[in-house]
């Protein structure tokens, strides 16, 4: 006896309360349909249908082996769905996002080389500074910097990335460097919008402290809030790896490094499960390995 197949007509049967109908769905006769259930009842050993002239109803025993025989079927659909999308050629239109900074410097590259591998796929980049909702907003694989709240979706993490505090050489020439988090408070501040929700920016080291924070300039873009700070104007805290190429040439300087907080996360999400199509797979795979072999995200 085929257990899988006999696990489908059963199934079948208990569901729709009928043997005569099983059959048709399954394109059986009900004489074959009786004798497949038949020898599962008697290769098990326990009576899992109650037959009337009226209806067919699951035993206890049956409605028991009836959620397992669910659960065994699921299990063979996923394995044989995940099995072709790792084996098939990715194609159609894959949609990624990301914060709009670390999108343009660290994802894209690795989209560019994407397509060339897989000339099947349409990439729709998404690079904004917002939490965008996945399933609502179309959304493949997203790229999160930040602590996650819990969801369904699968997060792999691939690194981590430091909040600092910088500023021009010639700004700390004409105002002095801040020792301590609370030398601030005599700064001037230069925030985004985008990430100015509290008047608090929380230090960690030794003595965990949080300083309110007055901003003078507020400007709707990261890129913006950097260009002030590299023009010497005043201080902001931004992602190192946003100013790492200004720290490189000697443009920016950190400061208060001793007093810098918990390092921020960063995850490849996708939705969990194992029938991902081939295109997020080869993406996913893809982007982890590149971004944990990123110096500048560690």
């Amino acid at each position: 006896m085929d257990r899988w197949q006999a696990m489908r007509v059963f199934v079948k049967v208990a569901e729709l309360g009928s043997f005569a109908k099983a059959g048709r769905q399954l394109h059986l006769s009900p004489p074959a349909v009786t004798r497949v259930i038949s020898a599962l009842e008697e290769a098990i050993g326990a009576r899992l249908l109650t037959r009337t002239t009226r209806s067919v109803k699951a035993t206890e025993a049956g409605a028991r082996y009836l959620e397992d025989c669910r659960r065994i079927l699921a299990d063979i659909a996923d394995a044989e769905a995940s099995a072709a999308g790792f084996h098939a050629d990715p194609s159609g239109t894959l949609t990624v996002t990301a914060p709009v900074m670390f999108g343009q410097m660290h994802v894209l590259p690795i989209l560019l080389d994407y397509l060339d591998m897989y000339p099947q796929v349409t990439v729709q980049s998404v690079f904004v500074d917002r939490i965008v909702h996945m399933i609502d907003e179309g959304i493949d694989v997203a790229i999160r910097i930040g602590n996650l709240p819990a969801s369904d979706l699968r997060a792999i993490r691939v690194g981590s990335v430091r909040q600092v505090i910088c500023g021009a050489p010639a700004y700390f020439e004409r105002h002095g460097i801040p020792e301590v988090p609370a030398d601030l408070a005599h700064h001037r501040i230069i925030a985004p919008t985008a990430a100015w929700m509290s008047p608090e920016w929380q230090f960690g080291g030794k003595d965990r402290t949080r300083v309110t924070i007055r901003p003078r300039l507020l400007c709707n873009t990261n890129d913006a809030v950097i260009a002030a700070v590299e023009q010497g104007w005043g201080l902001s805290r931004v992602l190192a790896y946003q100013i790492a190429p200004a720290l490189r040439d000697g443009r920016l300087r950190t400061v208060l490094a001793e007093y810098e907080d918990t390092a921020w996360p960063i995850h490849v999400m996708h939705a969990e499960g194992r029938r991902v199509s081939a295109k997020v797979r080869a993406f996913v795979d893809l982007a982890v390995e590149r971004l944990r072999r990123n110096d500048l995200i560690q």
